[in-house]
């Protein structure tokens, strides 16, 4: 009986930690997306446009500028700038 109680206690355990590593994919899957989402969706629309015989390279231009809009707000980020508002209540 007690063999039984120890391996429901490590099932909750892999579970939790499955879990939790569920979690944090998640967050940093949101978090690319919001980074990189104005590209994926300018780049979409121009294939799309571009299968249907249209001209995409409006919505290619658009998806180069979200590219680069991008790439700046990342090279602008550090821990440095996640820790900015701790003295603004002071």
């Amino acid at each position: 009986m007690e063999r039984n109680r120890r391996g429901g206690r490590q099932r909750g355990q892999g579970m939790t930690e499955y879990i939790i590593v569920v979690a944090l994919v998640a967050v940093a899957a949101i978090a690319v997306y919001q980074l990189f989402g104005q590209v994926v969706r300018s780049q979409t629309a121009a294939m799309a446009r571009e299968l249907a015989g249209e001209d995409g390279s409006e919505q290619s231009a658009m998806a180069q500028a979200a590219a680069e809009a991008a790439a700046g707000q990342t090279a602008a980020r550090t821990l440095k700038s996640f820790t900015g508002n701790a003295g603004v209540g002071q």
